[in-house]
């Protein structure tokens, strides 16, 4: 008999991967919000981790700039790692303020997308700014899984050009996610069994970047992105609700 709980996790992660695929971002968000909904975000976390570290490493390494970025962005990443040490147990403190934060991060940044607000980082700015951001997203992702705030947002704002952006989010996805891996370890949330689980959830993600990948060139992208971040600020909300109430 077929676990319900295998099932539900492979779907999810083959919808996320397929997100990824066809625009390039998504599959974090869309498999910890999905998750999220039928288990605690550290438990969604935890399942995470193997996916998230594999294709973004993937997506790090297929740039060619990685040491010139590197010394540009490295307090973002300090700030990275000392956010999440500082937030360490807000998600797995097992409450319902994890999972409503969780929904507040997810509506957050689907507004964000949804808006089109594009900002810009004078370069005066990047030395003070880049940690002060770097820790916010550790903060944000220690306190909810979810890594991509205020990070892309800024990241976008530095008016990179397409592939050192790619390589840039690549970048500061991988730093999170090992920063995050150390607290959920820490934790006793990520143990071998759950990444035994995680290392499995990675051959329907893939399978999925593979599928979106593939129909990429049938699909408008902006169309696709706006349902995917109006469909994201519905879970987001829904999140919320459920962690307040």
């Amino acid at each position: 008999m077929l676990d319900p709980f295998a099932i539900v996790t492979a779907a999810t992660f083959l919808l996320a991967g397929f997100v990824k695929g066809v625009i390039g971002l998504g599959l974090p968000t869309v498999a910890i919000g999905l998750l999220g909904l039928v288990m605690t975000p550290a438990q969604a976390a935890s399942l995470l981790i193997v996916p998230s570290l594999v294709t973004n490493v993937w997506q790090l390494a297929a740039g060619p700039r990685f040491l010139p970025l590197m010394r540009r962005l490295w307090p973002m990443m300090l700030g990275i790692c000392f956010g999440s040490w500082a937030g360490m147990g807000l998600l797995t403190g097992g409450n319902g303020h994890a999972t409503a934060a969780l929904g507040v991060a997810l509506a957050v940044y689907a507004v964000v997308g949804l808006t089109a607000v594009r900002f810009s980082v004078p370069a005066r700015a990047e030395p003070w700014l880049s940690p002060v951001i770097g820790a916010a997203t550790g903060l944000v992702t220690a306190a909810t899984g979810v890594f991509v705030i205020p990070a892309v947002p800024y990241l976008q704002a530095l008016r990179l050009d397409k592939d050192d952006l790619v390589q840039a989010l690549g970048l500061s996805f991988t730093v999170s996610t090992l920063a995050l891996t150390i607290n959920l370890a820490r934790a006793g949330a990520f143990h071998p069994g759950v990444a035994g689980a995680s290392l499995l959830a990675l051959v329907p993600a893939l399978a999925g970047m593979l599928i979106g990948q593939r129909i990429r060139t049938r699909v408008q992208p902006e169309v696709f992105r706006r349902w995917f971040f109006l469909g994201l600020l519905l879970l987001g909300a829904d999140l919320a609700l459920r962690g307040i109430f």
